[in-house]
């Protein structure tokens, strides 16, 4: 009995844990269909980068991480955000830009961050987070307490020069890193076919690093393969890459649609995927197993989407940061507001 239990637990998640990323999917997809509908009426500073279609891979690995583990993020990183603890509330309003967000209305979609969660940052840079998750890394393997880091990052970062530093010095010093590629399969509007030589997958094994290309749509498949990628760092058995082969629903930013003339994916592709919806998938497992009732997405659903629906009012009633707190904070010093 206790082997077939320790199978299924190392193989698979318990109907707890995959309820608990479930939940996870659907609050990072209706906060980010919120995102979306505030871009289109204006009322946000800046455009976003949605995750929808994606969540998958953001919930599957993060369910291994605790507070004290790192996670680094891209400019498509509200779901990571979500993924490693973060709220609703603190999300919206940070990319409303109020002072009420996790970053005080300072950073926005883009670089939005929580480091008492662990989560060092978006980063409108592409592969901008492969070397501060390096860094992080080598910081949780100099204090020994078992801590891991997890960069997340797109198939266009993965030409970036930097990631061959960082594949090199996480494996040479056998770093508790792990890498996720997450293949959308497009570098903002180009296919990555056209731009990508190779297979991604292939491109951390001259380093020696353990490398698996999996079903980024499958939040089963990203968890075991997440979990033994974690399991290994934890242990001091160095780095591993994960390519998580999935889809964007939405475009690359909200906004496109004002300046692309052209479409760049047909609608038959997009529809094709969004049959391969990740979220209506693990409510089936669930169901199919009695874990979830007829009516379980649904009220699942409606709870998040009443966290979400506080959220904007939260958002909407907060303060803009003023010059006073920024300069309380320390991005400008008082002498320099005293010479202007």
């Amino acid at each position: 009995m206790n082997e077939v239990l320790t199978d299924r637990l190392v193989n698979e998640p318990s109907p707890a844990q995959l309820l608990a990323m479930l939940n996870v999917m659907v609050t990072i997809r209706r906060t980010e269909e919120q995102l979306g509908m505030d871009s289109k009426a204006g009322k946000l500073p800046g455009n976003v980068h949605l995750y929808i279609g994606q969540e998958a891979v953001a919930a599957g690995v993060c369910a291994h991480l605790g507070d004290d583990d790192f996670i680094t993020s891209t400019h498509r990183g509200h779901g990571h955000f979500l993924a490693k603890g973060g709220k609703p509330r603190e999300l919206i309003a940070e990319v409303h830009g109020k002072r009420t967000g996790a970053c005080h209305g300072l950073a926005g979609s883009m670089h939005v961050a929580d480091l008492s969660k662990g989560m060092l940052g978006a980063n409108g840079i592409v592969g901008g987070g492969m070397a501060i998750a390096a860094g992080a890394a080598l910081s949780a393997q100099l204090q020994g307490r078992g801590q891991v880091a997890v960069v997340f990052f797109g198939d266009g970062a993965a030409s970036e020069g930097v990631l061959s530093e960082v594949f090199n010095i996480a494996a040479l010093w056998k770093l508790p890193l792990v890498f996720v590629c997450e293949n959308n399969l497009y570098s903002e509007f180009s296919p990555s076919a056209t731009v990508t030589a190779g297979s991604l997958v292939d491109r951390p094994r001259p380093y020696g690093i353990p490398t698996t290309s999996i079903d980024g749509n499958d939040v089963v498949a990203v968890w075991a393969a997440a979990g033994e990628a974690v399991s290994r760092a934890r242990q001091g058995l160095g780095p591993s890459f994960i390519e998580a082969r999935t889809y964007r629903l939405r475009g690359h930013l909200e906004a496109e649609a004002g300046f692309i003339q052209t479409k760049y994916r047909t609608d038959e592709e997009v529809a094709s995927w969004a049959k391969r919806d990740p979220i209506p998938a693990v409510a089936a497992r669930l169901l199919a197993q009695g874990y979830l009732a007829e009516d379980g997405l649904a009220q699942i659903d409606s709870a998040v989407m009443l966290e979400v629906a506080e959220a904007v009012r939260f958002a909407e009633a907060s303060e803009v940061p003023d010059m006073s707190y920024v300069e309380a904070a320390g991005f400008i010093r008082s002498a320099e507001l005293g010479s202007r």
